[in-house]
């Protein structure tokens, strides 16, 4: 809706341009329902995240993530093993 204020609205890919492709040993991209559309707002915070949570990730079949800002890559793919 347009006029929303921010607290009220979903933010936008401009203000949060960090995100991680999930993928599986094949290298193809995998989507886990918990975790669709996750976007952070800086490098830190997206790398916090997945250092929280990769655990979780390689339980739902993801083996390595790529982090990207917007469309650039950033580095990736980087392995879930322990």
């Amino acid at each position: 809706m347009p006029g929303q204020p921010p607290t009220f609205r979903q933010p936008s890919a401009s203000e949060r341009p960090w995100w991680w492709r999930l993928e599986d040993a094949a290298g193809e991209q995998v989507e886990v329902a918990d975790y669709a559309e996750q976007r952070f707002g800086n490098q830190g915070d997206a790398e916090s995240w997945v250092g929280e949570i990769w655990a979780d990730l390689a339980e739902h079949g993801v083996a390595a993530v790529t982090l990207f800002e917007h469309e650039r890559l950033v580095y990736g793919p980087m392995s879930l093993s322990a």
